[in-house]
C-alpha cells in the first residue's frame, strides 16, 4: 500500500490482523496518530510507517512485538521520545530523523517522558 498517495488515519483495527507481518503505508498522505493497537501484531517484522503527516508519540505498546525487525518513521512529524527498549533496541536512530518534535532516545532504566506531546 506504500506510494499510493493514500488520504486519512490508520485504522486501529489493523491491530486485529494477528498475522500481518508486514506494515508498508510509507510514502502516502496519512494523518493522526500511530494507534496502540498495532503493539497487537505480534507477527509484525517489518512497520514503515515514514514519508506521511503522522503526529502524537511512537506507542509504548510497540516495545511488545518481539519479531519487529524494521521500523522506520522518518519524515512525519511525531513527538516525544524514541523508545529504547525491546526491537527499538537495535534500530538505527536514522530511522526516526526529519521528526523536528521527536526527542530521545529515552535513557534506560527511566519513565519514558513525552514533554512536548
Amino acid at each position: 500500500l506504500y506510494k499510493n498517495n493514500i488520504r486519512g488515519t490508520i485504522p486501529t483495527e489493523l491491530g486485529n490482523l494477528k498475522s500481518l507481518i508486514s506494515l508498508d503505508l510509507y510514502n502516502n498522505n496519512i494523518s493522526g496518530t500511530i494507534p496502540p493497537s498495532l503493539g497487537k501484531l505480534k507477527s509484525l517484522v517489518f512497520l514503515r510507517l515514514n514519508d506521511n503527516r503522522l503526529t502524537g508519540p511512537i506507542p509504548r505498546e510497540l516495545v511488545g512485538i518481539s519479531s519487529l525487525k524494521v521500523v522506520d518513521v522518518s519524515n512525519n512529524d511525531l513527538c516525544g521520545t524514541i523508545p529504547t527498549s525491546g526491537p527499538f533496541e537495535h534500530i538505527p536512530l536514522n530511522n526516526f530523523e526529519e521528526n523536528p518534535r521527536l526527542e530521545g532516545p529515552e535513557l534506560l532504566g527511566l519513565a519514558s517522558y513525552d514533554t512536548n506531546c
